[in-house]
């Protein structure tokens, strides 16, 4: 069955060109040209990724993700002519998958949208992608089967590149990562340098994670080479 993509874009050009690529390239493809009509065809249709734009009329990009977090974990990708870190924080840290500035390549694009689809449906079908299903570091335990996360037996509610930053760490204890390894392990695509992504999810993992989020008990940040779980 070819994946299902729900484009919310108020731009009428680019929400056809991006339609129009995505259909030649064998995928179905739902537009809305404002935040209210997405959710109408959201909550009456299956979507297997979402691709969003910020600035719309009647609910803009983060309200009407804030929406569609609260009713399902589906791959949201924000497409945004604004580059700003505080617009890359505010979208990743409302539940984003991934964020591409406009203009952008579409084969950069495709490339993108493939890899986050490829990455949800292995969730979707219970894959059983680690031999350990369930790891425990200090107070942690992921459960990568069920795609859970707790803390002192709370529970702790990750988007799917969060919880697979942690299980990156967690399999692999006191090895340090750079941010190009990062972004390879996670979003499967060659690294381009653009650290706001890695930052941003690397903040909020740790505002989810530790006690202290400017002191972190688990994933330590070595300056100038990356990060590492530590465990001792």
């Amino acid at each position: 069955m070819n994946n299902k993509i729900l484009i919310i874009e108020d731009d009428i050009a680019i929400s056809e060109m991006v339609k129009n690529y995505l259909t030649k390239d064998g995928f179905m493809v739902t537009t809305a040209a404002d935040g209210e009509e997405a959710i109408i065809k959201y909550l009456n249709h299956d979507f297997d990724l979402i691709l969003l734009d910020l600035m719309m009329p009647k609910l803009d990009g983060i309200e009407t993700m804030k929406i569609i977090r609260e009713k399902s974990s589906v791959p949201i990708l924000i497409m945004s002519a604004k580059d700003s870190d505080v617009d890359k924080a505010i979208g990743l840290g409302f539940g984003a998958d991934d964020y591409i500035t406009k203009p952008f390549s579409m084969i950069e694009f495709t490339a993108r949208i493939k890899a986050i689809i490829r990455r949800a449906t292995k969730y979707s079908n219970n894959e059983k992608i680690e031999e350990v299903l369930v790891m425990k570091v200090g107070n942690l335990i992921i459960d990568v089967e069920n795609f859970l996360v707790s803390k002192n037996n709370q529970s702790i509610s990750l988007t799917s590149k969060e919880f697979d930053i942690l299980k990156l760490f967690i399999k692999n204890p006191n090895k340090v990562f750079t941010k190009a390894q990062i972004y390879s392990f996670i979003w499967k695509d060659e690294y381009f340098g653009d650290e706001n992504v890695i930052n941003v999810h690397m903040r909020r993992l740790r505002e989810k994670i530790e006690d202290d989020p400017s002191k972190p008990q688990y994933i330590k940040t070595l300056w100038g080479i990356g990060y590492k779980l530590e465990v001792n």
